[in-house]
Formats: structure tokens, C-alpha cells, sequence
């Protein structure tokens, strides 16, 4: 791939012959028509396929936040590349060949933010979640108006559910209603604070599953 750094009709879009242009990241740049294989795909890069799909399939619902709360952009990988990237090494895998994910090492966002002291969610009647802590808001890198989140994920639809705040790390409890219709579901869940700015966070902590009642 090369950079268009000056020209006579300056960057463009589309395919010209064998090349091809695109504005990437707010850079003009150039690359080679891809060739047509017609090789058959090898069952190793079918798994590959599929790992990648049921990675981008997860994270979907993930990128808005992640654009925010996952790390720092890393030259020009962006917040969204580095969680993808952490998802397809370390939380999607093949056991038997059958692709899953590895749901205790799901990490939603990450960052330098204090993280909780005591946490504990508890599932009670009605699609409902009780997150408590103590709080931490002295503690350095914390501070009272650090916002409560989580990321709950149904395990049959692929879906998460996503709360911010309005509770915050003084609050030392929160409680989450969920969609009805989860009613007897599996769900994972998972909890952060992101600062009142909404531009850092803490790296998410996994509390593990639990079946609705």
C-alpha cells in the first residue's frame, strides 16, 4: 500500500486499471487490485474465516464504546484494532473445530483508571442484576464521580446489553433491569468505571455468568 502525497489530480476513490484508491484514517492511499483466487480454501483457513467472523460478530455492538475506553491508539491502529486483535488471540478459539469464545478472558475496555474494590453482582427475580463495591474514590487514579457501566452479553442471541451509569463509584451499588425476554438466559457480565469525561476507564473485570430468573 503506498501514501499519495502529491499528484496531479491529488487522492481519489475507486479503481483505475490495476490500482486502487481510498482515503484511509484522513491519508490518500493507493494499492494493488486484488487477484481473484481460485484456489479451494484449505479446512485451516476455513476455521480462520470463521474465528475472524464470530470476532467482528462480537465486537459489533462493542465499537462505539471501544472507540472511547479501549486503551490508547497504538500509531495507526486504532482502540477498535487493538480490541479486535485482543479477541482474536486470546478469547476466540476452536475446540474439536468447533470455533467459541473464551468468555472469562473478554476484556470490554481497557485503561488506567482504578478499577473496584469488592465487587459482587448478584441475579434476582425479574431480570434483574445487583452490582455492589466499596468505594475506592480516595484510592489514586479514582475519583467520586467515576462512572458505573457494564457490559452484560446474552449467550443465545450474541447480544449485549449496555449500561452507563447513572450510578457512580460513591454509589457503591447499582441495579440493572434487563430485557424481559432474557428471561431464563445465560448471561455473562461484565463491569467498568469510565471517568465522568468518558474518556478513560478502568479494564473491565469479568464476574462471570449467570442464568436469569
Amino acid at each position: 500500500m503506498g501514501t499519495i502525497k502529491k499528484g496531479i489530480l491529488g487522492g481519489f476513490s475507486g479503481t483505475v486499471g490495476t490500482v486502487v484508491g481510498a482515503n484511509w484514517r484522513g491519508m490518500d492511499v493507493i494499492r494493488s487490485r486484488p487477484k481473484k483466487s481460485g484456489s479451494i480454501a484449505t479446512p485451516q483457513q476455513l476455521l480462520q474465516r470463521e474465528k475472524f467472523a464470530l470476532a467482528i460478530k462480537f465486537q459489533n455492538s462493542l465499537r462505539t464504546m471501544q472507540k472511547r475506553l479501549y486503551g490508547d491508539n497504538a500509531g495507526v491502529r486504532s482502540r477498535v484494532n487493538l480490541a479486535a486483535s485482543q479477541l482474536l488471540r486470546e478469547v476466540v478459539t476452536d475446540v474439536n473445530g468447533l470455533v467459541t469464545l473464551q468468555m472469562d478472558k473478554v476484556q470490554i475496555t481497557k485503561g488506567e483508571l482504578t478499577g473496584f474494590q469488592d465487587l459482587a453482582v448478584t441475579a434476582t427475580a425479574g431480570e434483574l442484576l445487583n452490582f455492589t463495591w466499596t468505594d475506592n474514590s480516595t484510592q489514586m487514579m479514582a475519583n467520586a464521580t467515576d462512572i458505573f457501566s457494564c457490559a452484560i452479553y446474552e449467550a443465545e442471541s450474541g447480544e449485549f446489553f449496555v449500561k452507563e451509569g447513572p450510578e457512580v463509584r460513591t454509589s457503591a451499588l447499582a441495579e440493572v433491569a434487563l430485557p424481559a425476554d432474557w428471561a431464563g438466559a445465560t448471561v455473562h457480565v461484565y463491569a467498568f468505571f469510565q471517568n465522568a469525561e468518558q474518556d478513560l476507564a478502568c479494564n473491565s473485570v469479568y464476574l462471570g455468568s449467570a442464568v436469569l430468573i
